[in-house]
């Protein structure tokens, strides 16, 4: 497959700035892949697709609020500071990513909130835009971490082009968020709301919980033609021995497997055996997949509208055919579905 084979004309208007109103009333396109049909529902119809000891998979990585805007010693010049990950807690020691970098050198220093509350020293270059920082913070690590996230907005992608409001905080959220370290929201998995997931419970669907910490990497251009030489950035992921036996057991059962998202879909297909069954795993994946690819785990996936020439829309493609995706994404934009972050859902049957 060839980049340029995932270029297709979005209207802007179609990119969802706002969030639906409820957060299980969005829009479901629903796929049938063995029989080529498309169904229009909402949201929180994905219930009628499940039955009994069929499997979901969740992603419960939590967003913390990564960008900062600080100042420059001396110009006092405005910098956006993009926390990344946290590299050494007791040094407190963060890859970011800065902008505008070119005025960023190392040993400059950088001021953030009233009365500069924080202040934090450039200590290397990782990448033309990366840098190392050092937050010169004397008090205890919970205080340091009260302070730097209480100057810190919610991370909402470039393309949702407005301001973060108060209301973002809640909603670029999984309800089921846990752990701590994600840049970027597990889109997929924000259309379930506390009611929908009881009423699934209570069907006696099956959860799992695994957890990738997504990164800004989902959102890097990819610029390359071809697509085997496209490297994806490393994400921490975990799958708990207890996930991988209910997926398991699913499968040994013939019981639907479900990836709510496509970090779940990365995850599932990270950590298979030889038989095709999930293993436990605690480390990194740069897995990137695309057509054409076998899948060994997940047998459904929900998903978003993904933008042009994104690798969430290439992986998209890898699981629901190439053409048949196209033929559904050209459906979407006659019936205006709302697209990317804060937009409608699709599952993939």
């Amino acid at each position: 497959m060839k980049l340029s084979q995932y270029k297709y004309h979005l209207p802007e208007e179609l990119i969802a700035k706002y969030p639906a109103k409820n957060r299980d009333e969005s829009r479901l396109m629903v796929l049938h892949r063995d029989t080529g049909k498309i169904e229009h529902r909402i949201f929180k119809e994905i219930i009628d697709y499940f039955e009994e000891k069929d499997v979901m998979v969740f992603n419960n990585t939590k967003v913390f609020p990564a960008r900062l805007f600080g100042n420059k010693e001396k110009t006092g010049a405005e910098i956006e500071v993009f926390l990344l990950r946290e590299l050494n807690r007791d040094q407190r020691l963060w890859d970011v990513l800065v902008d505008p970098a070119r005025k960023i050198r190392i040993g400059n220093k950088l001021y953030f909130g009233e009365n500069d509350v924080l202040v934090a020293e450039v200590i290397d270059n990782t990448t033309s835009r990366g840098r190392t920082l050092r937050f010169l913070y004397d008090g205890p690590y919970e205080e340091f971490k009260k302070t730097l996230y209480s100057l810190g907005e919610t991370p909402l992608p470039k393309f949702i082009r407005r301001e973060v409001e108060s209301s973002d905080q809640e909603r670029y959220q999984t309800v089921y968020a846990k752990h701590e370290g994600a840049v970027a929201a597990p889109t997929a998995g924000m259309h379930f709301s506390r009611e929908l997931l009881k009423r699934l419970e209570i069907k006696g669907i099956e959860f799992a919980f695994i957890t990738l910490h997504v990164g800004l990497g989902n959102f890097r251009t990819v610029d390359v033609e071809d697509l085997t030489k496209h490297k994806m950035d490393s994400e921490r992921i975990l799958i708990s021995e207890e996930a991988a036996q209910i997926v398991n057991r699913a499968k040994e059962r013939q019981n639907n497997v479900c990836a709510v998202g496509t970090t779940v879909l990365r995850t599932l297909e990270s950590s298979v055996s030889t038989t095709g069954m999930l293993k436990p795993y605690d480390g990194w994946t740069n897995k990137f997949i695309f057509p054409p690819y076998e899948f060994s785990v997940p047998n459904r996936m929900v998903s978003n509208f993904h933008l042009p020439l994104s690798t969430l829309l290439m992986m998209v493609s890898a699981f629901a055919g190439y053409e048949f995706l196209f033929e559904a994404y050209e459906l979407a934009i006659k019936k205006k579905y709302r697209f990317g972050t804060y937009g409608d859902a699709m599952l993939i049957l």
